[in-house]
């Protein structure tokens, strides 16, 4: 079940209903995207579904830059399932040492590769069921294959889309299979091939995990995010202001204190001369009746 859509896009947070964009929100957020990331398409560079498959594999808590380098030449080595079945574990893990995981890798692409041979005639299958069911191959790996290779509209939840569905109120969801379904039913049909490599790169580039660049997102009108980032710019002129009102206040308050200094000095000779002689010199306009008084 997808959550109940709040009246505006203004509904405050809370432990149970967390900010979310309206659905015309949500509609102007993904067209402002298509615009900005026009055609996108996955940053992994493979040349059939095979490579693609195993490129996707690899790259799970790995970067795709990673995934990139070390591709080549494990290709080169073994471009088919029956070469990548018959180069085995131990020779797949030499060219992917720098890539993470690489030891339970090396093994799921063996074992994969001999699926695909077995189950498959070396093919790599176009149905969810079918792609999670080989080895290393789980809901967001079959995810980017169907919609990647397959053209289905398809969305994977990777950690970026995640971060961004979550923090600008797109789809919110406190697991990846909950934003998932928040995804699909909240952004329109037409709109939803793309999404998946909009969003990514949205989260990769720009609505970064410890800095977000609010001031360059192309998102930020519709955006619920509360807690926005300045440009260095605007962070340096706030910044300065900021100094500036604490000198301010230093100043004021050294003046007080001076203010107060003197006036407490004043009271307190005369106090003392009122101790000592037992009077006090009288006002200047007293003194001056005083004088009056004498001469008439």
């Amino acid at each position: 079940m997808t959550a109940k859509e709040p009246k505006t896009s203004e509904t405050p947070a809370s432990a149970d209903k967390p900010r979310m964009m309206s659905r015309p929100a949500v509609r102007a957020f993904m067209h402002r995207l298509s615009e900005v990331f026009p055609n996108p398409r996955t940053e992994l560079v493979y040349r059939n579904h095979f490579e693609l498959l195993v490129c996707v594999v690899l790259s799970a808590q790995a970067t795709d830059k990673s995934v990139n380098q070390a591709a080549p030449a494990l290709f080169a080595a073994a471009p088919t399932p029956e070469a990548m079945a018959a180069l085995g574990e131990e020779g797949i893990a030499p060219y992917i040492r720098k890539i993470g995981l690489w030891r339970a890798k090396a093994r799921n692409l063996a074992l994969l590769a001999r699926q695909l041979i077995e189950r498959h005639n070396g093919e790599v299958p176009d149905t969810r069921p079918e792609l999670e069911a080989l080895a290393g191959v789980g809901h967001k790996t079959a995810g980017v294959i169907l919609n990647v290779a397959f053209g289905q509209p398809t969305l994977a939840v990777d950690t970026h889309i995640f971060r961004v569905s979550n923090r600008t109120g797109l789809a919110p969801g406190k697991n990846v299979l909950t934003v998932e379904e928040e995804l699909l039913a909240r952004i329109p049909p037409d709109q939803i091939m793309p999404a998946h490599h909009e969003i990514l790169l949205l989260g990769r580039y720009i609505c970064k995990a410890r800095t977000p660049e609010c001031w360059q997102c192309p998102t930020a009108k519709w955006c619920l995010f509360s807690e926005k980032n300045l440009s260095p710019s605007e962070k340096l002129r706030e910044s300065s202001g900021q100094q500036l009102a604490k000198d301010l206040a230093h100043v004021r308050r050294v003046a007080d204190e001076s203010v107060a200094i003197e006036t407490v000095t004043e009271v307190t000779e005369v106090t003392e001369k009122v101790r000592v002689t037992g009077e006090a010199d009288p006002p200047a306009a007293n003194q001056e009746n005083q004088e009056d008084c004498q001469e008439s």
